[in-house]
């Protein structure tokens, strides 16, 4: 799994057993799944009742909710937030809207982990003969929206080769 070292950077800035939201969590697999059997609690979150569906069938101790991310407001807070390969599949303007819902689930200490396109700018993929959309920010405006909602950048790396050239970012919550 590419996303290991990412995934174990993450999970070592919580306490052990500490909760984590998922959002955009697909059908679970193998990011989810990687956390809980490390021992944290997920709680997943995606628009796709099939996906979650599958979530429920493959881990049903976990909490799945089908429900659109952008405006998200579960009223908790949780240790950990993973947004990971989902938030470059929203327009500009709506990843600028998730940075509040970031901030309201992520609680004083606790991390966000999230993947973004290289630079900003849009561009057209597929999936099983589907268009594919992906966009981004430039790395600047994430690290305002970041540190303008109550974040630290503690890792960013452009096209991880080690990570299938995935693009992340590792933030803290800054104690309120």
């Amino acid at each position: 799994m590419f996303e290991r070292a990412w995934l174990d950077r993450f999970l070592a800035l919580l306490p052990p057993g500490a909760p984590v939201l998922d959002l955009g969590c697909g059908m679970a697999e193998p990011i989810a799944a990687y956390v809980i059997e490390r021992g944290h609690p997920v709680t997943g979150v995606d628009g796709a009742p099939a996906m979650i569906a599958l979530c429920r069938a493959r881990f049903p101790a976990q909490r799945w909710i089908v429900a659109d991310v952008r405006g998200f407001h579960l009223g908790e807070t949780f240790a950990g937030l993973l947004a990971w390969d989902s938030l470059f599949h929203l327009p500009p303007d709506q990843q600028r809207a998730m940075f509040p819902v970031f901030g309201r689930h992520v609680g004083p200490g606790g991390a966000l982990m999230f993947t973004s396109g290289p630079h900003h700018g849009i561009a057209m993929g597929e999936f099983e003969g589907e268009p594919l959309y992906h966009a981004s920010l430039d790395a600047a405006e994430y690290q305002t929206l970041l540190h303008s909602h109550g974040f630290d950048v503690l890792a960013h790396r452009v096209e991880d080769p080690g990570c299938g050239d995935h693009t992340v970012w590792l933030a803290r919550r800054r104690d309120q």
